[in-house]
């Protein structure tokens, strides 16, 4: 028993794909389906529904820009309809690449700065400075705060996926796995060719 107990840190330390396991399955479990579902209110009518998206879209990403063209998103600049475009298609394929496990370290970080986007947009466009409860704070009593807390956790997650990888259950590992299989494959064999045949004439 006790030697057991005194070689379970050791196999512990050994176990790294449980971490990436692990935070990918919280990361379904969790999270998801709040992204998807966030995703598609941004869908518009046209091809798609990104050409353009809906005015709920700018919305979202931009609240007091779109309020000052009186919810024209037409009159926003180029620059909002690139970022609302790309905040849409990242909100739809950003989740299923983790959930695939495929790259999904620079999936896990392009995520880690969609949160933070979005929690910027909460905080200062969506009045949410305004309210000590969205904002949170660490190292009190209350473990709810929108921002500081719970965000906090899912950066977290994203952190572990980024510097561990997505594990064994991944494609990322059947592509490196694939990759590998390659490059230690012998190289063919050259061809055999006939030795060639002394032709000698008489005269």
């Amino acid at each position: 028993m006790i030697h057991t107990l005194t070689r379970l840190p050791h196999w512990l330390d050994r176990q790294d794909w449980l971490l990436s396991t692990l935070a990918r399955l919280l990361f379904a479990a969790v999270l998801f389906r709040y992204f998807w579902a966030s995703a598609l209110t941004k869908l518009g009518d046209g091809p798609l529904g990104l050409f353009p998206p809906s005015t709920g879209a700018y919305a979202q990403i931009f609240p007091r820009q779109l309020e000052a063209v009186g919810y024209d998103a037409s009159q926003l600049g180029l620059f909002a309809h690139l970022v609302v475009f790309g905040g849409t298609v990242a909100e739809f394929v950003l989740p299923v690449l983790l959930i695939l496990g495929l790259a999904t370290r620079p999936a896990a970080l392009a995520m880690v700065g969609f949160v933070v986007v979005q929690s910027l947009t909460d905080l200062f466009g969506h009045g949410g400075l305004a309210h000590a409860a969205t904002l949170g704070g660490w190292f009190d009593r209350a473990p709810d705060g929108v921002i500081l807390d719970q965000r906090a956790f899912w950066v977290f997650a994203l952190i572990v996926l980024i510097v561990k990888g997505a594990g064994p259950l991944s494609l990322d590992r059947l592509v490196r796995n694939a990759l590998s299989a390659r490059q230690v494959a012998p190289p063919p064999a050259p061809a055999a060719h006939p030795a060639p045949q002394n032709q000698s004439g008489t005269s």
